[in-house]
């Protein structure tokens, strides 16, 4: 695989072998990110589960205190008084079947967070093929199946993010933007760390944190130090 001059640089920097303390990982994170662009910093956490068994899913959302650094698109399927809650609340799109008709007959995809009242579940199930494999369908756990669509949308702007395991059983979520700073990046890591080691499922035996990983869209990653997580 090509690594740029850049990256080269930024690794001679990381200890692979080394597993660090959250605050020098993410000193090194904002480090190691030379790109142009703020880079957004994501954390890979593999869990000793298995995603297979419904009693070993770990999912759910959190609201990260500094955000995300990025202000989520977000669809509303409500209709009524529900739908004029969610436009008055920030919604980027609203509406019932004619979003539906929009995905399945032109693929669009334009919105990062789907959100609908239990009433709109059965239309929004038509999506479920496409909007599944994307990560995008609402779902009751992640709060994004709710009566509440205002609380729903402030929570999505003011920067939730959903976190759950990948067939790998590794979690990948992103953490905020390289400007934020160390320190603003450890108190985000920190929170969704908090909210993963609650959601252990009872059935999960043995060593639940396997492996931590923090890395920037170009950097290399750093290795965290899990014993001291849990």
């Amino acid at each position: 695989m090509f690594r740029g001059k850049n990256y080269k640089e930024s690794a001679k920097l990381v200890d692979r072998s080394k597993l660090y303390d959250t605050t020098e990982a993410m000193e090194l994170v904002t480090k190691t990110a030379k790109a142009k662009f703020d880079e957004t910093v994501e954390a890979h956490i593999k869990l000793g589960v298995d995603s297979r068994h419904a009693d070993q899913q770990v999912r759910g959302a959190i609201v990260l205190p500094n955000g995300t650094g990025k202000s989520a698109k977000v669809l509303v399927f409500a209709k009524g008084a529900k739908a004029e809650e969610a436009k008055a609340a920030g919604a980027d799109y609203v509406g019932e079947m004619d979003l539906v008709s929009k995905i399945q007959g032109e693929n669009w995809f334009d919105f990062d967070v789907v959100v609908a009242t239990p009433d709109m579940m059965g239309v929004v199930g038509r999506l479920g093929k496409v909007l599944g494999p994307k990560g995008l369908m609402p779902s009751p756990k992640a709060g994004t199946v709710t009566m509440d669509v205002t609380k729903a949308v402030n929570e999505i702007k003011a920067g939730k993010i959903e976190y759950r395991l990948d067939k790998t059983n590794i979690i990948h979520c992103p953490i905020g933007k390289v400007s934020f700073g160390a320190a603003k990046l450890e108190e985000n890591f920190n929170a969704l760390m908090g909210a993963i080691i609650k959601a252990k499922p009872s059935a999960a035996k043995g060593q639940y944190l396997r492996s931590v990983v923090v890395a920037s869209t170009m950097g290399p990653g750093v290795k965290v130090n899990q014993a001291k997580l849990s």
